[in-house]
């Protein structure tokens, strides 16, 4: 059979693959003229006309025509195509605008191009040229192009002019309620149909969404929120507190900082509906629309929040936040440079005036950088911060190395919910670091070792990869319980190693062998316990027994 002759999709005969055709069909939600139905019956005549035989469909059902990343049949298409995986010789098209109503109308033209570089024709079954490649076939199909982009903008602005309008009457013509409120469907006698739940859309052109309160429960909190920030100003502490009460976000996401402060900055709870702070046209990425051209409905929610409240609040946050250039920012740094000595996150996130440290690594960069531009030296020496790649790769050796010894020595290994971390037979956890070398503080200090805590350290063993001076080689290599109660780093001189009994290795062979032995062997795998064979009473009290036994 290994000599067997098999015929390839792509291999067919011409004569045959000339007589067999693929559909490309696709519907948007705008027009009802181009449902698939029919698309597929104006596609089946012009087949049965012209005598070829439709062997396959790609068909995009309610995708927009901009992009094409969505578009799971046209993508798929020209897979096929560019693989050389087709069975068919013609392509038929409902018409031009199916391959999409692309803003650079050279983008639909591209894809045509594609099939008919792989031999296969196109043909427009509606349309009332031929697709021969003639001159006027040429400037009709650009034409149609062109046309197919410009009733997408006219739909879009006609849209947007819509939205607008009935964001003015007070209703809500997208986007989300926001935490405590929610959706309601109301006809156009004002009489409710329902709430909406997520992903609900109206389908009633005389229908309108109106945002009214929801839980209680929630407008509790809301309520709470706002005062709870006049006490400590701060989202942060709030987000934490409300976390720990077991609450969660609109989006059923624990509480975050920017969580709170959308709740502070909703005009929602002081009765306004806000529209257009931020829109996105033809599919294109959002932008942030000045203020002026917000509308601003009015006393169309019931409050939930006194205005006084909100706009104290509102003070507030704009008070705190600081909007300045960055030689303005260098010149404020400076001066706090010069008052206080030195320089750090800590001391620029507590001064007034100055941008958080978070704004400033954005803007410069990193604190090498800012520090430089100031022309300060601090103590501490941060030429670590180049090696940061170096040492992740190794540390993700050590642990590819460290998975495959435990596996071949009968272990389990679990992520344990960590990076760079490994649970070894559900119970022990194996920590891979990097001890990073510190000179001491005197030339006469010896030189330390310090292993950063990073997101979490849990209970059992690390394994850390200990660097040469200046951190740029390998030294050697280090095994040391921990009971996951570090507060941020672990140091240790050479001395002190051998004072704790860290125990040390000079090749990564030897670390691994360790660790194996260690967790492997301390550790062992869980056993399963038996099914009872029999259903009867003994089976039931055995299984009873078991269960009391594990609790």
């Amino acid at each position: 059979m290994g000599n067997a002759l098999i015929v390839h999709k792509a291999h067919l005969p011409k004569a045959l693959l000339g007589a067999r055709a693929a559909q490309y069909v696709r519907m948007s939600t705008d027009r009802q003229q181009y449902s698939i139905q029919n698309q597929a019956a104006v596609i089946a005549a012009y087949a049965h006309a012209h005598n070829f035989t439709l062997v396959r469909t790609y068909k995009d059902e309610g995708e927009s025509g901009l992009l094409i990343k969505n578009r799971a049949g046209l993508l798929q298409l020209l897979e096929d195509v560019e693989t050389n995986q087709t069975d068919f010789g013609h392509l038929l098209v409902y018409d031009v605008s199916r391959w999409g109503r692309f803003q650079d109308v050279d983008e639909s033209a591209h894809y045509e191009f594609v099939c008919r570089r792989a031999g296969i024709k196109v043909a427009y079954c509606a349309e009332q040229f031929e697709n021969d490649g003639s001159m006027l076939a040429s400037i009709v199909k650009n034409i149609k192009r062109v046309m197919a982009a410009e009733y997408s903008r006219e739909l879009s602005a006609k849209v947007y002019a819509g939205q607008c309008r009935f964001a003015r009457l007070g209703y809500k013509p997208c986007g989300r309620a926001g935490y405590a409120l929610v959706r309601e469907l109301v006809d156009e006698k004002m009489q409710t149909r329902g709430v909406m739940k997520k992903g609900d859309r109206k389908y009633i052109l005389t229908d309108h969404i109106r945002i009214r309160l929801g839980d209680p429960k929630e407008i509790a909190v809301v309520k709470w929120v706002f005062q709870r920030f006049l006490e400590v100003r701060s989202e942060t502490v709030i987000g934490w507190e409300l976390n720990q009460k077991g609450l969660v976000s609109s989006t059923g996401a624990p509480w975050t900082r920017a969580a709170v402060g959308i709740v502070l900055r909703n005009e929602s709870y002081i009765g306004n509906l806000v529209f257009n702070r931020k829109s996105q046209k033809l599919r294109q990425p959002a932008v942030r629309n000045p203020p002026e051209q917000w509308i601003r409905s009015e006393g169309c929610i019931e409050p939930i929040i006194d205005r006084e409240v909100f706009f104290r609040v509102r003070k507030i946050i704009e008070e705190r936040r600081v909007d300045l250039s960055e030689e303005e920012m260098l010149v404020r740094l400076r001066k706090t440079l010069l008052r206080e000595g030195r320089l750090t996150p800590t001391i620029i996130d507590r001064t007034p005036g100055l941008p958080c440290s978070a704004t400033c690594q954005t803007h410069f960069g990193n604190f090498r950088n800012l520090y430089r531009l100031l022309g300060y030296t601090p103590k501490r020496n941060y030429d670590f911060i180049d090696s940061r790649p170096v040492w992740s790769e190794l540390r993700a050796k050590l642990v590819e190395q460290a998975t495959v010894a435990i596996k071949a020595a009968g272990g389990s290994i679990s992520s344990g919910g960590w990076s760079d971390c490994l649970r070894v037979n559900g119970t022990a956890c194996l920590s891979v670091r990097a001890a990073r070398w510190t000179p001491g503080q005197k030339p006469s200090h010896a030189p330390h070792w310090s292993i950063e805590r990073e997101a979490s350290l849990p209970d059992g063993w690390i394994a850390a990869i200990r660097l040469s001076e200046h951190n740029k080689t390998v030294l050697d290599y280090v095994l040391l319980p921990t009971d996951g109660k570090v507060k941020r780093t672990i140091r240790f001189s050479e001395a002190a190693r051998a004072r704790r009994g860290i125990k040390r290795f000079k090749t990564v062979s030897g670390l691994v062998q360790a660790v194996t032995r260690r967790l492997v062997a301390t550790c062992p795998a869980p056993k399963a316990t038996p099914a009872p064979r029999s259903k009867g009473p003994q089976a039931a009290r055995s299984k009873l027994r078991a269960i009391h036994e594990r609790r």
